[in-house]
């Protein structure tokens, strides 16, 4: 599809859906595995699984920082001069030769050090054994999950957006049958989730190696000029997207070891439901950063401001319809999500509900704020995206979450993201009507 002269509308739709396919596979890949591990060994095996989480934020930020920093230079200079296919393959090779190194040194600290991690992250006594299983079959995996994040990127700037939903919706759907089978029918449990996890994503993995056998790839390894000047670049664009999951991970860290200790385990079962929940809406507000990128990169590298306004308009919309429903949603049915993640006791169903509804407030605005990061790398203002990932992952939101239980209430903690997501929205806003290029649409 051309990127310079299509229908705008078209064009984001048709990446739109590639990519909310390939966001919402990858969700599911953390949530059913909770689910299943919730629903096999109760609570315990859903606080569990919180805790794993920021291991796999920590995993997939790194993928994005490669994979979205790169491919942002890549379809800027595609856009500026269509001949540039060598200079943009620079940016590409670096990126394969980031991820790899990223990777290996994940491997080796995952592999060595997981119990350090977990204990860190917040484990105690069964959530440790049961999260020390789940990782034992992952650890063969991890550097698979960071080089999937880095080629879906390069793929959606190829011109093939398509075929890295398809690879992730392949690993996924493994995962979800998967899950079941090693989980129940084989009754191996949180091990078995692993190891479902694990074979799905090496399935997500050789289907997206395809794309470099059809005749229609562009992407090629070359030797880079000034590797490290450009691999300063691909650090630089990519940070802010990076530090949003590594962000998650921290104030995963933050949430799950101010509620131990204000408020007990049942408190982390119920959180460890709302972060796959807000994994969830974050992925949507992936997709509609990932569908955007492409378009605004080659557009911006071009010159041409209308069509960049068109693009935001269209994401705009999207990026409010997502939070309108994830809200209402978590206002609606907060223990239709508890059971869907867990065999829950009745202490937990009691406090759920208070607990999902104040924290589902910031669903509202999440969609746009994440959204925002995207919108300013593709229009080269990393130190904008820089502000705003930091903000609303480390600075504002730890503040509030350290803050609040202590000087407000013990139950105000849950009112910190939604808090901190107004602020940054109010932030985004200014930037984004003050940085939006003008022009008429090429």
């Amino acid at each position: 599809m051309d990127l310079l002269q299509g229908r705008i509308g078209k064009l984001y739709l048709h990446y739109l859906a590639a990519a909310f396919g390939s966001a919402l596979i990858s969700a599911i890949y953390s949530i059913v595995d909770m689910a299943m591990v919730g629903q096999y060994h109760g609570p315990d095996g859903t606080a569990a699984l919180a805790v794993v989480a920021p291991i796999w934020n920590i995993i997939y930020s790194l993928g994005l920082l490669m994979g979205i920093g790169g491919s942002v230079l890549f379809g800027t200079l595609r856009g500026q001069n269509s001949r540039s296919v060598r200079r943009s393959n620079e940016y590409f090779t670096l990126s394969v030769v980031g991820s790899a190194i990223l990777a290996a040194a994940i491997w080796l600290i995952v592999g060595c050090f997981d119990r350090e991690l977990l204990l860190f992250f917040g484990a105690e006594d069964s959530t440790l054994t049961l999260a020390q299983a789940y990782m034992e079959p992952v650890k063969a995996a991890v550097p698979l999950f960071l080089l999937n994040q880095m080629l879906a990127a390069y793929l959606r700037n190829d011109g093939a957006p398509a075929l890295a939903t398809w690879a992730v919706l392949a690993g996924g759907i493994f995962n979800i049958f998967g899950d079941y089978f090693f989980v129940f029918t084989c009754d191996m449990g949180a091990w078995g989730a692993g190891l479902a996890t694990a074979i799905g994503s090496a399935i997500t993995f050789l289907a997206m190696l395809s794309h470099f056998f059809r005749r229609k790839n562009t992407l090629r390894l070359v030797r880079p000029t000034q590797p490290l000047a450009k691999m300063r670049k691909i650090l630089v664009t990519g940070f802010a997207t990076f530090f949003i999951d590594v962000a998650m991970g921290i104030l995963t860290i933050l949430f799950n070891r101010q509620i131990m200790a204000y408020l007990g385990t049942d408190a982390l079962a119920v959180y460890g439901v709302i972060v796959n929940i807000s994994t969830f809406v974050q992925c949507c507000a992936y997709s509609i950063g990932q569908a955007s990128q492409p378009i605004l990169s080659v557009n911006f590298g071009a010159g041409h401001g209308g069509r960049i306004r068109q693009t935001l308009r269209c994401a705009l919309i999207t990026a409010a319809a997502f939070g309108l429903l994830w809200t209402a949603l978590g206002l609606a049915i907060p223990n239709g999500f508890i059971r869907l993640f867990m065999t829950p006791t009745p202490a937990v169903l009691a406090i759920a509900p208070a607990i999902f509804r104040r924290y589902a407030l910031s669903f509202l605005l999440l969609p746009f704020n994440i959204f925002s990061t995207y919108y300013f790398q593709a229009l080269m203002r990393p130190g904008i995206s820089f502000v705003v990932s930091v903000g609303r992952g480390l600075v504002i939101s730890g503040l509030l979450i350290c803050l609040l239980p202590a000087l407000v209430q013990v139950d105000a903690i849950w009112f910190a993201m939604p808090l901190t997501e107004l602020i940054i929205a109010v932030y985004v806003a200014v930037e984004m009507v003050r940085c939006t290029p003008g022009g008429k649409a090429g």
